[in-house]
């Protein structure tokens, strides 16, 4: 796993060596400030994690420091439902489509019988895209044409996950700009149907981050939780980019159970997020 993680950061762990080329057993305050700058950790965070920190910093006294983030109450959501219902919300690009089809590689390798609804009906593309994936991934899948009423979709994806004994039921919705009040009334309606097809439905309500936007996909977060209420994250394209260091600042922000990192684009590319590791990934660089 560590060796994941390190890949995945890659560039971020680059992007340190520019500040920090050679390991140290402790480090200049000001130098960690610029690495975790560097890194894309919001300014203002930065300055309340070195604040109780000596001007010489060592490895312990760095990890307590960002592992401090990770410590608030989060509810990771498990259900013994079955089918769990799972709704997967993000801005276009930001890799939905993609996670998707990840998230139900990981319960086929489980053992679990998955269903895809195609919510996103206001764009085409993404009901091939996932079309495409589910061929690939041989699961059955829900769709109609673009256009179409995506709450009717909901409902016949849980209604035949119902009928088929199926695990795990992943539903996709329309990924645009989270200003438009009209997707905030599509996605509470989709809830809204999605509860009327099954008690409690849906059980987790998962946001798409893209890595690659840094600390500027808070503010879709936000957004997005206002909206209709967030349970869970999952980072998309974090090996694409030297923002690494942004993971602090959404944790820190929204206070929400970080799930899984995206790190490619094949199906099995999806790790289980552990705050623990990704710090000693990072700091692995720094400290000898």
């Amino acid at each position: 796993m560590f060796n994941i993680f390190k890949k995945v950061l890659g560039k971020t762990t680059e992007a340190i060596k520019d500040v920090a080329p050679t390991k140290r057993k402790d480090i200049p305050k000001d130098e960690f400030e610029d690495i975790l700058l560097e890194a894309d950790v919001q300014y203002e965070l930065v300055e309340r994690l070195l604040e109780p920190l000596p001007n010489k910093v060592n490895r312990i006294q760095a990890f307590n420091s960002l592992i401090s983030i990770f410590q608030y109450e989060s509810d990771l959501k498990e259900s013994d439902a079955t089918p769990f219902v799972e709704m997967i919300i993000g801005v276009n690009g930001a890799g939905k489509t993609t996670t998707i089809s990840k998230l139900a590689y990981k319960y086929q390798q489980e053992g679990k019988k998955v269903i895809l609804g195609a919510g996103d009906t206001f764009r085409a593309a993404a009901i091939e895209q996932l079309t495409r994936w589910a061929t690939k991934l041989d699961i059955p899948i829900i769709a109609t044409q673009q256009g179409h009423d995506p709450s009717a979709v909901v409902y016949d994806t849980i209604e035949s996950a119902k009928a088929k004994g199926i695990d795990n039921v992943i539903i996709d919705t329309a990924g645009r700009l989270h200003t438009q009040t009209n997707l905030s009334e599509e996605l509470k309606k989709m809830i809204r149907i999605a509860g009327k097809a099954l008690d409690g439905a849906p059980h987790r309500k998962m946001l798409v981050l893209d890595g690659t936007q840094g600390s500027s996909s808070i503010n879709q977060a936000k957004a997005f939780n206002e909206m209709i209420g967030i349970d869970g994250i999952i980072i998309t394209k974090l090996d694409g980019t030297a923002k690494g260091g942004s993971v602090l600042s959404i944790a820190d922000e929204l206070k929400m159970p970080i799930f899984y990192i995206g790190t490619g684009e094949q199906p099995e590319d999806l790790i289980k997020f552990k705050a623990n590791e990704y710090i000693n990934s990072i700091l692995d660089e720094i400290f000898i």
